[in-house]
C-alpha cells in the first residue's frame, strides 16, 4: 500500500476574483499504512459545484475554510480497495468527502462527516453526484422544506439546466406545478423545456428577463427558487405573488466579485406582497437524505424524472474544469472522472 503514489491538489492562495492556477499546488505524496477503523478509497468521480468557490475564502460562512496548504475539500465518489473497517469490505463503492485527489485514506466515520454505500444498479456513478447526490438533496429539501409549493403554483427556478436547477423543476412538475426555468443560451432552455419538462425557459443571455417574466409568468411567481442572485433576483422581485416564498441557494453571479455582494435593491417587495426569504444549507437535512434519494430513485426508476452530467476527465484537469463553473461552460451537473470505474 505504501507504493501507491497519491496525487493532489492543494490550496496554496485565498483567490481574489476567478482562482488562477498560482492558488493551488498540485503535488504527490505516498499513501501512508491503514490503521484500524479506516478505509482506503480510491477517487474515481468529484463533484465540483459553485459552493468550493466560497470554501476558499477566510471568512465566515456554514462550513470552515479550507486551510491554506490542505487538499481542496470535494464531494466524490469512490471504490474501497483496503478496509480495516466493519463498516465496508473491499469492492464497495461509496460516497463522501474525498478532497481532490487519486486517493482518500482515514476512518469511515471521522469527524468530517461519514461515507455512505452506494448502489450502482439504481443509477449511473456520475449520476449519485447530481440527482442522487448532493445537488439532489439541496434541490428536493430545499424545494419542499423552504419553498412548499402547491399544486397549480408557478415555481420558477434559476440556473435551470444546471445540477440543483434540473432537480427542483422535476419536483415541481411531480408536484403538479407550473414550471418555469432561467438558463442561459437556446440548448439549454431547449433542454429544460423538451427534456426535463418545464412549462417554459427564459434565456437570460438572448434576451430581456423582465420581459420572459411577463411572457411566461403572467400571474406572477409563487415559489423561486434562487441559484444566481444578483440582477435576475432583483428583477424576480418584482414579479412575485402574496405570500410568494424565496429559496437563497447560491449567488453564482457574485462568488468571483471583488466588490461587495449586490444586495436586492427591491426588497422591499418582500414586505408589500408578504412574502418570505430564506437560505438552505443541504447539510441541515444529511440525517433525511434517505427519504430524497427513496422517492428521486423512484421516479427515475418510473423513467419519470432525468439526470443530465457533464463529465470532465482527468485530476490534472481540475483548475480548468472548475472554471466551467462561472463560466457557463459546463451543461448538467460538472462532474471530474479521476480514475476509470
Amino acid at each position: 500500500m505504501s507504493t501507491l503514489m497519491n496525487h493532489q491538489y492543494r490550496l496554496a492562495a485565498r483567490p481574489l476574483g476567478l482562482p488562477k492556477d498560482s492558488d493551488w499546488q498540485y503535488g504527490s505524496e505516498p499513501v501512508r499504512e491503514l490503521q484500524d477503523g479506516e478505509i482506503l478509497v480510491k477517487v474515481l468521480y468529484l463533484s465540483l459545484d459553485p459552493a468550493m468557490r466560497g470554501w476558499m475564502n477566510d471568512s465566515k460562512s456554514y462550513i470552515r475554510p479550507v486551510d491554506l496548504g490542505a487538499v481542496m475539500r470535494a464531494g466524490g465518489i469512490g471504490r474501497v480497495i483496503a478496509s480495516k473497517s466493519p463498516k465496508f469490505a473491499e469492492g464497495d463503492i461509496v460516497s463522501g468527502g474525498v478532497g481532490v485527489q487519486e486517493y482518500w485514506i482515514g476512518a469511515a466515520d471521522d469527524k468530517h462527516g461519514s461515507f455512505f454505500k452506494i448502489d450502482a444498479r439504481l443509477a449511473t456513478l456520475p449520476a449519485w453526484l447530481n440527482a442522487l447526490g448532493m445537488p439532489g438533496m439541496t434541490a428536493y429539501f430545499g424545494l419542499l422544506d423552504v419553498g412548499q409549493p402547491k399544486a397549480g403554483e408557478t415555481v420558477l427556478v434559476s440556473g435551470a439546466a444546471g445540477a440543483v436547477g434540473q432537480t427542483v423543476g422535476q419536483v415541481a412538475k411531480q408536484l403538479g406545478c407550473r414550471v418555469v426555468g432561467i438558463a442561459g443560451g437556446p440548448d439549454k432552455c431547449k433542454f429544460v423545456v423538451e427534456e426535463l419538462g418545464f412549462d417554459a425557459c427564459i434565456d437570460y443571455k438572448n434576451g430581456s428577463v423582465k420581459d420572459g417574466l411577463k411572457q411566461h409568468c403572467p400571474q406572477g411567481v409563487d415559489v423561486y427558487f434562487d441559484n444566481v442572485g444578483g440582477d435576475i433576483l432583483d428583477v424576480v422581485l418584482t414579479r412575485i405573488n402574496m405570500k410568494a416564498r424565496i429559496v437563497i441557494c447560491g449567488a453564482i453571479s457574485q462568488y468571483n466579485n471583488t466588490t461587495p455582494v449586490k444586495g436586492p435593491a427591491n426588497y422591499l417587495s418582500l414586505l408589500v406582497n408578504r412574502a418570505r426569504m430564506e437560505g438552505i444549507v443541504v447539510f441541515d437535512y444529511a440525517p433525511r437524505y434517505p427519504e430524497a434519494v427513496r422517492q428521486i430513485g423512484q421516479w427515475m426508476a418510473q423513467g419519470a424524472f432525468k439526470s443530465r452530467e457533464d463529465v470532465v476527465q482527468g485530476l490534472e484537469n481540475f483548475p480548468q474544469a472548475l472554471l466551467m463553473l462561472f463560466e457557463g461552460k459546463n451543461f448538467g451537473k460538472l462532474v471530474l472522472q479521476v480514475a476509470p470505474e
